[in-house]
């Protein structure tokens, strides 16, 4: 069977949909994502960037509908609410599914890239919407408490001494070799996790229950807590969870 999934959204969105993808996997897997997350899908034959596919916010184009009919199943997170979409597709195997989390996901997302370890503990201050930042002057607090503190941000983020990356392959090998991650509810804290690095995740208006990544070493903070728990806690890695304890 030649299967295909079409999986839009942002870095944290199609992360966290990981295993129910890599569930999938037939004889033949394609895989249809979003650019920047391309270089992190390692279950698929073949992984190509939506924007190139034929694939628009408009419907569909003929070269996509050509490529259709050579997949037995199309699972897509695309177009469910899309009507003039659905009826292009009306006549293939499509099966859709909601674009959006109502819950998380029940196995852990992986990414399976490694790099040398470089024990650094990284905060990244930022995420894709305002609200969901913690307060700078937190986050400053916080890295004062670590030795080893750097800061990191994304290509368009402005930081002053943040290491920067342009490939999420590139940062997600570089992010591999943390001692710890520190980050709001984002993309990138999602791949920290999903690199199996020891991850605070901070969260402010959106429901960690739904959105926190899935983990054992992953441990979520609401803002309002996290400022009085941090300071108090001694974070370190035993046998491969995050132990997290009120410091004596």
């Amino acid at each position: 069977m030649r299967t295909l999934l079409i999986a839009p959204g942002a870095i944290g969105d199609c992360i966290m949909r990981f295993p129910e993808m890599e569930a999938l996997r037939s004889e033949y897997l394609e895989v249809w994502i979003s650019r920047p997350v391309v270089p992190l899908v390692f279950f698929a034959d073949r992984v190509r960037a939506i924007a190139d596919t034929g694939v628009d916010s408009v419907g569909v184009t003929v070269p996509a509908l050509t490529a259709f009919h050579s997949f037995d199943r199309i699972v897509s997170w695309y177009g469910s609410a899309r009507e003039e979409f659905r009826a292009a597709v009306a006549s293939l195997p499509f099966e859709f599914r909601p674009a959006l989390a109502s819950a998380p996901p029940v196995s852990t997302p992986r990414v399976p890239l490694r790099g040398p370890r470089h024990g650094l503990v990284l905060l990244h201050p930022f995420s894709g919407s305002r609200a969901k930042n913690f307060p700078a002057a937190g986050f400053r607090q916080i890295a004062s408490m670590f030795r080893d503190a750097q800061w990191l941000c994304g290509p368009e983020e402005i930081w002053e001494g943040a290491v920067r990356f342009d490939d999420l392959g590139e940062l997600a090998v570089w992010i591999s070799g943390a001692a710890l991650y520190i980050g709001n509810d984002s993309g990138i804290t999602h791949l920290a996790a999903a690199l199996g690095v020891p991850t605070v995740a901070l969260f402010g208006p959106t429901e960690p229950a739904i959105w926190c990544p899935n983990g054992p070493i992953v441990r979520c903070l609401r803002f309002e807590s996290a400022l009085r728990e941090l300071p108090a806690l001694d974070l370190a890695v035993e046998s491969g969870r995050l132990a997290l304890r009120y410091a004596e």
